[in-house]
């Protein structure tokens, strides 16, 4: 089959990879374009486009996909089936009715719980227990087509975002290959998704992250694992963000919400709604990242205070 890939984000590698190795041909990649990243702003290409040109395959990077010219590239490449990964932009109907047997989409939940751009962070914040890829029909709405397979995957203890995005991406492949089978067998109509039961995770920002020291312990653990790397999370000592790294313990100290119980090892003991929180590893605005023994050293004060 004719394949074309709209994908961006580093969970969607290992299937593009996996795909260049097929027995399908891949006939063309719609990326975004290059942004700058870093401290620097350097100009930096998706890493899925370096993929794509060393393995000769034509390469777009419309700022808005519903471009005229985009779609009559994308029309020209003939595509049977319209492989979207992490892309990042809402497709419109002139370009869904362009494959002549499938647009599917792999999507980092078990749908229709965790439609949208964060399912990775919302299924370790929510303390579930699984999570795993959905291949589903692209339709106007927002991850709510018919889905192809589902296929589970087990969250483990301790896991941060960061960590269960990679096995995801190593996963993915599996998903895809499976897909493709059924779709070379003929048309799939899929099971519709069950509106009643619908979940959204919303794109994260940096804001996100910052943490509210009235919730539970546990609730304050999941969130510090799953938003590492991205958004990570902080609070404020004094006038200063203060960056929590997830090394963190939940037990059962009390009192008031964000107030500092005491050193416990080399890490603190901070007060949350219910129970409390030891931090190890933290980093104050404009240091480096330092054990918590080492921050009562220099902000002893601050802490008394506690965190906001």
């Amino acid at each position: 089959m004719r394949l074309v890939f709209m994908m961006t984000g580093e969970i969607s590698e290992p299937t593009f990879i996996d795909a260049l190795s097929g027995s399908h041909e891949v006939v063309g990649l719609v990326t975004q374009p290059d942004r700058k990243v870093g401290r620097k702003q350097v100009i930096t290409a998706p890493r899925v486009k370096e993929l794509a040109l060393e393995a000769g395959v034509p390469v777009i990077q419309p700022e808005v996909v519903r471009d005229v010219e985009a779609l009559n590239q994308i029309r020209q490449w003939q595509p049977e089936v319209i492989v979207v990964m992490a892309y990042g932009q809402i497709l419109p109907s002139e370009l869904i009715a362009l494959p002549s047997r499938a647009i599917i989409n792999l999507h980092a939940s078990l749908l229709p719980k965790y439609r949208g751009a964060s399912c990775i962070q919302a299924a370790i914040k929510n303390g579930d227990s699984q999570t795993g890829w959905s291949v589903i029909h692209v339709v106007k709405k927002l991850d709510a087509g018919n889905v192809l397979l589902r296929e589970p995957f087990q969250i483990l203890e301790q896991e941060t975002g960061g960590q269960l995005h990679d096995r995801l991406a190593v996963a993915g492949p599996s998903a895809f290959r499976k897909a493709l089978l059924m779709l070379e067998e003929g048309e799939v109509v899929g099971e519709i998704q069950e509106e009643a039961c619908q979940t959204y995770a919303p794109k994260l920002l940096r804001g996100c992250g910052r943490l509210d020291w009235t919730l539970s312990s546990t609730q304050l653990e999941r969130m510090i694992r799953a938003y590492h790397p991205w958004p990570g999370t902080y609070t404020h000592l004094g006038t200063k963000r203060l960056k929590v790294f997830p090394q963190v313990q939940c037990v059962t100290g009390s009192g008031i919400p964000g107030s500092f119980l005491g050193q416990r090892g080399d890490g603190i003991e901070i007060a949350c709604g219910s129970g409390s929180l030891i931090l190890s590893k933290v980093q104050l605005e404009g240091s480096r990242q330092m054990s918590s023994g080492e921050l009562i050293r220099g902000h002893s004060q601050s802490l008394q205070e506690g965190l906001k």
